[in-house]
């Protein structure tokens, strides 16, 4: 009889250093997941560092200030700017005084030549879309700012532009929005 009473204040010290332990785990798991959350930025799960009092984003239409490309690359690229935002934040598109205002225009769309051949002829070509943008934060004016992008994709000598185009164009344009709103909403 004994022998059974100690076995009961050895299982019961046993589940007291278990509970312990395990509310010694939970609490340095809640204090871990707290410094976490509370870090020099705010982030969120799309990768963006928007602060909370953001709410509104005005983005105007892009305008054409270089010759060639497809008559509506303007307006497939603001349409696509203003879908990422929509997709990746919670911002609200606003047709003026947004507390994020982004305008810009198309200054380049160049075919160049990059890999020459024995004869003289060019392996792959370039297709190449420059933007200028203006970025205005209206909450904290030292994240504004005018920059240009550009991004581009090769094709080969035998194709011609009329036939990559159509492929070409859209991938380049997502890589600059993708550019664009890294420097504006995540600021990589």
């Amino acid at each position: 009889m004994i022998l059974k009473m100690n076995n009961r204040s050895i299982k019961t010290k046993d589940n007291k250093v278990a509970q312990i332990i395990r509310r010694c785990l939970l609490l340095s798991l809640f204090l871990c997941s707290v410094f976490m959350l509370d870090s020099c930025k705010i982030y969120s799960f799309t990768g963006t560092t928007l602060s909370p009092d953001l709410k509104t984003i005005t983005i105007q239409n892009f305008v054409m200030n270089t010759a060639g490309g497809p008559a509506n690359l303007t307006l497939t690229f603001t349409e696509k700017l203003k879908e990422y935002y929509q997709r990746n934040t919670s911002l609200k598109l606003k047709p003026s005084d947004g507390d994020l205002f982004l305008e810009g225009s198309i200054t380049g769309y160049e075919l160049t030549p990059v890999a020459a051949t024995a004869s003289d002829k060019a392996a792959l070509n370039r297709l190449t879309i420059r933007i200028e943008v203006r970025f205005v934060n209206s909450k904290s004016e030292d994240d504004s700012f005018e920059k240009e992008y550009s991004f581009y994709q090769d094709f080969p000598q035998e194709q011609t532009l009329a036939q990559v185009e159509g492929s070409l164009v859209p991938k380049i344009l997502d890589q600059l929005v993708l550019n664009i709103f890294n420097d504006t909403a995540a600021q990589w």
